[in-house]
């Protein structure tokens, strides 16, 4: 018998999503569901996948597997038609983490300093007082010690050149493009994910594999 497409449920898993302890995760909350008849929708989403133990810690991988499972369970003549990702992780916390302001301060401060170091000791290295008396020397045909209009100029344009770099000065935007450090943290944040997931899948299966055998 052909499966109608009133009885398609369209399932896309989120990434990661956050919950306080002993609490639930709906079907909803873990994942966007489309689906012809608006009445399987909004039951589904309000279908239970998770019920937080502290047992389980404060990260919970909800497999696909497991999804589609519950779901068979509710709407057994449903077909379903997953996309993206096969888990979804979920972070357990009493309450969203503030940012401490004297950290902050403190590694503005040690990060706006190394970075001058950093740019002072390479121009050491590579002698650019030299090269810039020398660059002036060309232009006006006499040697300066100091020429601070040629430095000054390009001790700016450096700093111009960061803020052009970073596509960012305090609060504004120039154009929509991320940044580097965007991109640095999107592949960072997205590798964390990938870890902890996959340490919680090994620990799933240790578990599973442990119970197995005392079962024996």
């Amino acid at each position: 018998m052909a499966t109608s497409k009133q009885s398609v449920l369209y399932l896309r898993l989120k990434k990661r999503i956050y919950m306080k302890p002993n609490q639930v995760v709906t079907l909803g909350q873990a994942a966007r569901l489309l689906a012809k008849d608006d009445e399987i929708e909004q039951r589904l989403k309000g279908l239970i996948l998770y019920k937080h133990k502290k047992a389980d810690g404060n990260r919970v991988v909800i497999d696909l597997l497991q999804i589609v499972k519950t779901i068979r369970e509710q709407e057994g003549s449903l077909t379903i038609e997953a996309y993206g990702d096969p888990q979804v992780l979920v972070m357990v916390a009493e309450k969203p983490v503030k940012p401490r302001i004297p950290v902050l301060i403190f590694a503005w401060l040690l990060l706006f300093f190394g970075a001058g170091l950093a740019i002072m000791n390479f121009h050491t290295d590579v002698s650019m007082k030299e090269v810039h008396i020398r660059i002036v020397e060309l232009i006006t045909g006499k040697r300066t010690e100091h020429p601070l209009w040629f430095q000054i100029p390009y001790s700016l344009g450096i700093g111009l050149g960061m803020v052009l770099f970073f596509n960012h000065l305090f609060r504004k935007r120039f154009n929509e493009e991320p940044n580097p450090l965007e991109v640095e943290l999107y592949m960072y944040q997205e590798n964390v994910n990938a870890y902890v997931i996959a340490d919680e899948m090994r620990k799933k299966a240790d578990y599973d594999q442990t119970k197995g055998n005392s079962d024996d």
